[in-house]
């Protein structure tokens, strides 16, 4: 609608201009250049070219605002680092989780934690109904808070993959380490190497998503190299990190 009366009023005043155009000639008809000779077509014709080159500037103008709009592009890095790091902090805490669950030569409080005992008809770790403590390098002693439960969390104990047979000493059960065997040793060794193969894998995977947030995002590319960098250094923390602990548990499993 708009469009359309400044089309009307265009033209309307196209026609003013030309009437009072012929206005002029009428009065002054001694007028000799070529304009006078034929009024209409002339004056018509500049008025409408006039028209056109201010339109053409006016847009000029416009496309060159837009060429010149420079986009933001949102600074996501400490966001990707974020992600990455719980991620990767995550898979190592799981690796230290499993390690602690593995038997050694040697006492460990820790050792028990992923005990399962029924009491009650509730299941829950044992960590939440007893205190694990170290008597000597070689010895545990287990004392639940509820003495009425101290059959269960034998039972729980002996069947465990631990190899433990616990005796019960007054209110409490007390559990004697036996030495590795060889076979033993080395099949222990095996499941580190792998646990700590699988927790890299998932460094890894963490490091491939930030480095598609990266991408997807459109950085600058200096900006892109930049925190692509900063994502590998954190790979590498933890890489190292996973393999720190699997190294010392492997030495641990071996001085038995």
């Amino acid at each position: 609608m708009a469009i359309c009366l400044r089309r009307a009023f265009s033209y309307r005043s196209i026609y003013l201009l030309h009437c009072r155009h012929l206005s002029h000639i009428i009065h002054y008809p001694n007028l000799t250049d070529a304009a006078s000779q034929n009024p209409s077509s002339s004056f018509t014709r500049d008025f409408l070219r006039e028209s056109r080159r201010s339109f053409a500037k006016g847009r000029k103008s416009k496309d060159s605002d837009a060429g010149n709009t420079v986009e933001v592009v949102p600074d996501i890095g400490p966001t990707v680092k974020q992600n990455a790091t719980l991620q990767m902090d995550a898979a190592v805490v799981a690796l230290s989780r499993e390690l602690s669950k593995l038997r050694t030569g040697r006492a460990s409080a820790g050792m028990l934690d992923h005990i399962i005992v029924e009491t009650g008809g509730v299941k829950m770790p044992l960590s939440r109904i007893a205190v694990v403590s170290v008597l000597d390098p070689k010895t545990l002693s287990v004392t639940p808070y509820d003495p009425d439960s101290l059959k269960q969390l034998e039972n729980a104990i002996v069947t465990s993959p631990l190899g433990l047979n616990p005796k019960t000493d007054g209110q409490r059960l007390v559990a004697v380490i036996p030495p590795l065997t060889k076979e033993h040793i080395q099949a222990m060794c095996k499941v580190v190497a792998k646990s700590c193969e699988d927790v890299k894998q998932s460094v890894r995977r963490a490091r491939q998503k930030a480095l598609d947030m990266i991408k997807k995002a459109g950085l600058p590319k200096d900006d892109a190299k930049k925190l692509e960098k900063e994502v590998d250094e954190l790979t590498k923390k933890f890489i190292k990190s996973a393999e720190d602990m699997c190294k010392a548990k492997e030495k641990e499993i071996a001085e038995g």
